[in-house]
């Protein structure tokens, strides 16, 4: 069992919301599935036997999604980063988790779930932080334009100068 677990509190969309996240990545599945019993069915208004939580894991990180109810909502002050090689892979990531959700800048989008996503290249954090800051200012000012989805190539354009 890993240590530290992200746990993501959904109304009564964990199965679908799992179902998604599992069939975007390659490397990832369902690990355990629970479902409610009597007693805590009871005290949280459902029925006994009424899904519960799903644990998953997406590239060897390891998630909890729990059915808990309409009390609490997700917000953009946590988000699950995503580095991607190339941009097949963040255009295929981009399209299939902002269908139905909310595209908003510099990479970021919530899902249909509220789930906020940060999809970006992994070269992005490397420009970011050279030393040469002229790079980094440009690399920075070129995301900054980009109004949802990056763009690898523009930012290695920025990058060099182009």
């Amino acid at each position: 069992m890993q240590k530290i677990v992200t746990f993501l509190w959904f109304n009564d969309q964990a199965k679908e919301a799992v179902d998604l996240y599992v069939s975007l990545f390659e490397n990832a599945k369902i690990t355990n599935t629970s479902y409610l019993t009597e007693s805590v069915a009871e005290a949280a208004g459902k029925k006994p036997g009424d899904l519960s939580t799903i644990d998953f894991e997406l590239n060897g990180q390891n998630f909890t999604a729990l059915n808990g109810g309409p009390f609490y909502t997700f917000s953009e002050a946590i988000s699950i980063l995503v580095n991607c090689k190339t941009q097949t892979e963040i255009d295929k990531l981009w399209d299939a988790l902002s269908e139905g959700g909310e595209i908003l800048s510099c990479g970021w989008l919530k899902d249909k779930f509220g789930v906020t996503w940060q999809i970006t290249p992994e070269s992005l954090d490397i420009m970011m932080r050279d030393p040469d800051t002229a790079k980094a200012d440009r690399v920075g000012a070129a995301m900054l334009r980009m109004e949802g989805k990056l763009n690898i190539s523009e930012l290695e354009k920025a990058y060099n100068g182009e």
